[in-house]
């Protein structure tokens, strides 16, 4: 899962690139990269944050007006700078691409690309599937007097060859600025407007706080297999190319959107409070009062609060966490994640002594933050840890670009409920029930996969098979 915006409609856009970036940092923190168009391509690409990657050099050299950005949370490939993106390719000619999701068909096409257009990606990036499937299928038409249905049609194609999550934005040089989704609409990807003196701008973000931020006017989600290409004219025009049933990532609300973005008119926060809402029943009718609800800062605090509303008992703030630490979930090795949420959380004593806390976490995935969290408040003088996941039990790999892709990381895939009680030390566990989550999106059709098994793309076999292939070389190489 990573964060992407691409603009068109000024010059100098990448200022707008740079503060729309800054707006997704939750997204990824492993590499930072800015692609404008100008005559040319101008590339700025490092390892690191935003701010460490880029200063007003690169903003005064990156010239043109229209561009893409993207922060990168690595699930396919290694972390290291060959593979950041954007990438950018001059066959046919010059194109440029940054994507948010994960190809779960990543062999066949790497070796389909090979064997049918004797294209060799020089990454272990899924991007260059994605760049050099459409660029493939673009070859094939008039290159001299390529229209938007050709681009359109390059598009379809490569919907239908590619599986797996994906939202794309490119730039086609001297074209204009497209985008496109997987047929079933897994990843986000949002269609801002702003006018201005001199003219309009139009942009395209994995979150709708990017258009908050840098007051543009929010137009819509992008659907299922929805293709939308905005010319140099700033005309825009869309289609829906190769388009399945929706399965929106329910884990963008329960954990990885910042929580005051909205995917479809619904709000990320107010979906956290109802997952507290929820779960309240549960310890209900398991007969504990607890004394005090606290939340796992800062992605537990709405479900926090929704089940200390529920329960009509008080909420408190009972861990501080560092600003300035990275998010534990999205780090790529289990030492790091274990070293981060000693640094990045501390306690209230004054809060938990004494008393029988209910702490609300976004989810229980591998066990061992959890297991932290509540030594953490032990140690502080809790009297019972009532712990609460604000998610279903997570016993499916994640195969769509959440870094959750062995069933042998994944303790509730292993253990039973008491068990995992167990395993973390706390006296209670309450997972949000898998059931509940029509109810939390009935009007929109989500993906479940990790927590029912319910893949909506692809043989799952050869997809689980590939990814745990991938990850054991990864072991051997680092």
């Amino acid at each position: 899962m990573c964060g992407i915006v691409g603009f068109i409609g000024e010059e100098k856009i990448v200022y707008d690139i740079m503060s729309g970036l800054l707006t997704l940092q939750h997204r990824g923190q492993d590499s930072a990269g800015i692609v404008t168009f100008k005559d040319i391509f101008h590339t700025k690409k490092g390892l690191g944050l935003v701010n460490e990657v880029f200063n007003e050099r690169h903003m005064e050299r990156l010239a043109g007006k229209v561009g893409l950005g993207h922060v990168r949370y690595t699930t396919h490939g290694t972390g290291d700078i060959l593979n950041a993106q954007p990438i950018t390719t001059n066959y046919p000619f010059g194109i440029s691409m940054v994507h948010n999701g994960n190809v779960t068909n990543f062999k066949k096409m790497n070796k389909a690309l090979y064997q049918d257009y004797h294209v060799l990606p020089t990454s272990s990036n899924d991007l260059e599937i994605l760049l050099y499937t459409f660029a493939a299928e673009l070859k094939s038409k008039d290159l001299k007097n390529i229209s938007v249905e050709d681009i359109f049609d390059a598009v379809k194609l490569t919907q239908q060859k590619i599986e797996g999550a994906y939202a794309v934005i490119s730039v086609i040089a001297n074209y204009g600025l497209l985008a496109f989704m997987d047929p079933n609409g897994i990843r986000p990807l949002i269609l801002g407007k702003k006018v201005t003196k001199k003219g309009v701008v139009y942009g395209f973000a994995s979150e709708s706080i990017t258009f908050d931020h840098l007051g543009y006017d929010i137009v819509r989600n992008l659907l299922p297999g929805e293709i939308i290409f905005i010319d140099n004219n700033n005309k825009v025009h869309s289609t829906i190319g190769f388009a399945k049933k929706q399965h929106f990532c329910s884990f963008e609300y329960i954990y990885f959107a910042r929580e005051d973005s909205v995917f479809y008119n619904k709000n990320v926060a107010g979906r956290r409070v109802r997952m507290g809402n929820f779960i309240a029943k549960q310890i209900k009718d398991a007969g504990l009062k607890p004394d005090v609800v606290i939340d796992v800062p800062a992605s537990g605090y709405f479900a926090a609060s929704g089940l200390a509303e529920a329960l009509e008992i008080p909420y408190h703030r009972g861990l501080v966490k560092s600003n300035y630490i990275g998010r534990s979930f999205i780090a790529p090795k289990q030492s790091e994640r274990e070293s981060i949420v000693k640094q990045k959380l501390n306690p209230i004593k004054k809060a938990i002594n004494g008393k029988k806390i209910a702490v609300v976490d976004d989810s229980i995935v591998r066990g061992t933050t959890s297991k932290r969290i509540v030594q953490i408040l032990r140690d502080a003088g809790a009297k019972e840890i009532y712990f609460v996941s604000a998610a279903p039990p997570v016993i499916n790999p994640c195969v769509y670009g959440i870094d959750m892709s062995a069933k042998t990381e994944l303790i509730a895939s292993n253990l039973t409920t008491d068990e995992v009680c167990t395993f973390i030390g706390a006296d209670a566990l309450f997972y949000l029930k898998p059931d509940d989550l029509p109810k939390l999106f009935k009007e929109l059709s989500v993906c479940t996969a990790c927590f029912t098994g319910n893949y909506p793309t692809g043989n799952i076999e050869e997809m689980l098979q590939d990814i745990e292939d991938e990850k054991k070389q990864m072991r051997i190489l680092f």
